[in-house]
């Protein structure tokens, strides 16, 4: 695949942000496993925010319970995570601020072209209410991460129980890549986020094992945005550093990139920042 990595940087603004105020520095962030597992900041956003601001980003991709708890702890600069209701909390107690919006992909449900539980082309409700019937495997991340967040939101939203102390149920503790194997070792369900899925997809030569069942419910929205650690909270975090990171990632050439963005040919994230 052709990684996007051609920025247009003249504009005035990316001038701007490239001044060497911050040079040498280095930025701390917290970030999800899906920014991670798709290469979107390996491949992308790091190496070109280097390059343009001279300024490194070391970025620890955990789920994003664990991303809001290190933000607490002052152990990082910003954030970049998918939860939003979580996100508000954070915002409300003052621990965060400037939240801003980037990009966003959907979450599909995923299971064998087989299909145990009919669920196929269902809503979410309905087809949790057949795999719960059926008691069809379904992995779940249960690492508090933003899809895990969202799957229990969901469960709750079908009237369901959330069904942790049932044996289908299988909570792997683990992250996205790695519960979406264990469900098709048990040719189970789960539900991932698209980008992350496409990227397992492309590890396996476009023919995996495991495939998009259900989608397209608007209900599958998946948001992610950015928020700085407010210095009130934490004295020693780079504020201003992690505000120039976030008018960064707005900009039009960086989002522009962020769509560009593709494997398989399908782009993993859509740029929304307003």
């Amino acid at each position: 695949m052709k990684r996007i990595l051609g920025f247009v940087v003249c504009s005035l603004l990316t001038l701007a942000l490239a001044l060497p105020a911050f040079a040498g520095k280095t930025l701390m962030m917290a970030t999800t496993t899906s920014t991670a597992n798709t290469g979107l900041l390996d491949e992308l956003i790091v190496p070109q925010y280097l390059k343009d601001t001279g300024v490194e980003i070391k970025f620890v991709a955990v789920g994003t319970g664990k991303a809001l708890k290190m933000a607490e702890g002052c152990d990082v600069d910003v954030v970049l995570v998918h939860a939003p209701a979580a996100e508000q909390k954070y915002v409300d107690s003052g621990v965060l601020i400037d939240r801003t919006e980037l990009m966003y992909n959907d979450f599909v449900i995923i299971g064998p072209a087989s299909d145990p539980a009919g669920v196929k082309g269902m809503s979410v409700t309905d087809a949790l209410k057949a795999i719960a019937a059926k008691q069809d495997v379904f992995a779940s991340r249960g690492d508090n991460s933003g899809t895990h967040k969202k799957e229990l939101s969901l469960w709750k939203s079908a009237g369901l129980p959330i069904p942790e102390k049932d044996a289908w149920y299988v909570q792997t503790g683990q992250g996205m890549i790695a519960t979406i194997n264990i469900a098709a070792e048990k040719n189970g369900y789960t539900m991932t986020d698209r980008g992350t899925f496409i990227k397992y997809a492309d590890t396996k030569g476009g023919n995996p094992p495991l495939v998009v069942l259900v989608e397209g419910d608007k209900v599958l929205f998946n948001q992610y945005s950015a928020l700085a650690v407010n210095p009130e909270h934490c004295k020693d975090a780079q504020y201003e550093l992690a505000k120039q990171y976030i008018a960064w990632m707005t900009t039009p050439a960086v989002q522009e990139a962020i769509g560009d963005f593709k494997l398989l040919g399908k782009p993993l994230f859509t740029p929304n920042a307003k």
